[in-house]
């Protein structure tokens, strides 16, 4: 029993596994390394600046010659305004006080501000981060660069699906519910990723097995990737009897020798268990999965209450930077799904891509020994 299905044929790969956008994590090196191995790789470029977007998008063509895909955000899904008229202190009011509360934990741990560098991830001229005017540069990059598959990690791709239909392009949205799956359905995009609560990063407050078959339920004959939590072939193939037919894996590969993240986090996720993560607002200002850490677990002992995105970013970075300096995992240990559990060493891409489809091509000719 080979593993097979309509998402092969879309996306031209040869196993329905895709390695999920994780912002820097998945790089050039990672993606290919999973375009290579026969499924699809995607660059996690959320916070890529328009000319280091396009930088990657050439390297990966160099290390490859299979399809790949690009993630990114999209303008709707920041709305910086929104906060102008609330009644009340706004996040603009508490952040000088939330700025102290991380000045003073980073006192308390030893850990020394360094002068603030430029991103390394965009250039002086270009759009600030995270805008309208950034996200319409990275859009305008993608489309001249003709990506063979663009993935939206948040957003309706809608209003670009004329210039990426236009290069052949293949378009993907993450979902976290079935009324956003039912939303970009309507965009005519070609596959869905449904991705639950398990997963690492921004997720949805619905868990994965409850979420996969309401998704595909809802969206007809558009197929649907599942996501969150799915660690190895198991995984992959209980997604598939939910009615999913591909995987978005994002946490198994974290641990991959091409991983763009620092060795102490790649040791973080070997070292956890599947209690070491949980849901924070700590990091990013949405709620998010993380492996838990000093930094998340003082903002609950203190009973401190985060600030929306982007306020709580300005608060974190420096801590997070700091930490990054030093090597601290039990500071900034990094995003990932509670399979983590399941993850016991760092190994090559590759391995790691050919032990999922493995085990799930067991898991799957297993399950038809059950009926008699």
């Amino acid at each position: 029993m080979k593993l097979h299905s309509r998402v092969c044929d879309i996306l031209d790969i040869e196993k329905p596994i895709v390695l999920a956008g994780m912002g820097g994590a998945s790089c050039p090196a990672l993606a290919a390394a999973v375009s290579n191995a026969g499924g699809l790789g995607v660059l996690g470029a959320a916070s890529c600046g328009p000319k280091q977007l396009r930088q990657w998008i050439r390297e990966t063509k160099e290390l490859t010659d299979k399809p790949f895909g690009v993630d990114t955000l999209l303008p709707a899904s920041v709305r910086r305004a929104q906060y102008d008229e609330m009644d009340g202190p706004t996040p603009a009011d508490l952040l000088p006080d939330r700025q102290s509360f991380a000045k003073e934990f980073m006192e308390r741990e030893g850990l020394e501000l360094g002068e603030e560098a430029p991103a390394a991830n965009r250039e002086p001229d270009e759009p600030a981060m995270f805008t309208a005017e950034f996200f319409d540069a990275q859009m305008e990059v993608i489309i001249q660069e003709g990506v063979p598959v663009y993935a939206s990690g948040l957003g309706n791709p809608g209003p670009w699906m004329d210039g990426l239909r236009a290069n052949g392009t293949k378009v993907m949205a993450v979902v976290g519910a079935v009324r956003h799956a039912i939303q970009v359905k309507s965009s005519g995009l070609d596959i869905i990723v449904a991705q639950g609560h398990d997963g690492g990063g921004h997720n949805s407050p619905v868990g994965t097995m409850a979420l996969i078959p309401q998704v595909v339920d809802a969206v007809g004959d558009t197929p649907v990737l599942g996501a969150g939590g799915i660690t190895d072939g198991r995984g992959v193939a209980a997604a598939m009897m939910l009615g999913a037919e591909g995987v978005w894996v994002g946490s198994a590969f974290l641990a991959s020798e091409e991983a763009n993240i620092f060795d102490f986090q790649k040791q973080a996720i070997v070292d956890s268990t599947e209690e070491g993560t949980s849901v924070s607002r700590t990091v990013t200002g949405k709620p998010a999965r993380i492996i838990r850490s000093k930094w998340t677990e003082h903002w609950v002992t203190e009973d401190v209450e985060p600030l929306p995105m982007p306020y709580q970013g300005i608060v974190s970075g420096p801590v997070m930077a700091a930490a990054n300096r030093e090597g601290r995992g039990d500071i900034n240990p990094g995003f990932a799904g509670q399979g983590i559990g399941m993850i016991k060493s760092v190994r090559p891409a590759k391995e790691i891509f050919d032990e999922l489809v493995y085990g799930a091509e067991q898991a799957l000719s297993r399950s038809t020994n059950l009926l008699k």
